[in-house]
């Protein structure tokens, strides 16, 4: 096995093990306090590295404000910041990896370069969370057009209202919808 993809499962794993022991411990759990006894950890998928991509990124200069409605129907107001390009498995063994965009949002006010991406796949409300799932990259600096950044979808999570009616999440916008199932992260809790 190649040692840079050996080295990125065993992080893979430890990050799942934390994110585990968090979930099953900690006071901001979103596991309601009585049901953590039973919590044995996320379910996954099993790690692969062709959803770890590499995404062409094309930042908008003047971001528009992107209103995103809320399980609970309220609604949550972003800027999309950015759009990555890049290309993903087909199911179909005989097709070629299908292109996608996808768009990246921060609060307004938010001073960090953290990128939060919401989507929905074609697993969506089947092997996993009906609501859609999220990925946060961060950048370690100011990403400019013509920039690449690496989108792990391995690391795609469950929002916590999938676990507790304490959080307000929101839902991935149409243009984060994709045509495309991906296998990777976290499956339906």
């Amino acid at each position: 096995m190649d040692e840079a993809v050996d080295t990125w499962r065993r992080e893979l794993a430890a990050k799942r093990a934390e994110k585990d022991d968090f979930f099953a411990d900690h006071p901001q759990s979103p596991i309601p306090p009585d049901e953590r006894d039973g919590f044995d950890g996320l379910a996954y998928f099993e790690p692969d590295p062709a959803y770890r991509v590499t995404a062409d990124v094309t930042v908008h200069d003047d971001p528009d404000v992107a209103y995103m409605d809320t399980q609970t129907g309220g609604e949550m107001r972003y800027l999309t910041v950015a759009t990555l390009s890049t290309a993903l498995p087909s199911a179909d063994p005989d097709r070629d990896d299908v292109p996608v965009e996808i768009d990246g949002y921060r609060q307004e006010g938010a001073t960090d370069e953290t990128l939060f991406v919401p989507f929905r796949d074609k697993t969506t409300g089947q092997q996993t969370y009906d609501g859609g799932r999220y990925i946060e990259l961060a950048a370690d600096r100011s990403l400019e057009t013509g920039d690449e950044i690496v989108v792990d979808f391995n690391l795609a999570y469950t929002p916590f209202c999938a676990f507790s009616e304490a959080f307000e999440c929101p839902k991935p916008p149409e243009t984060n919808w994709l045509d495309v199932a991906i296998p990777a992260g976290e499956r339906t809790p």
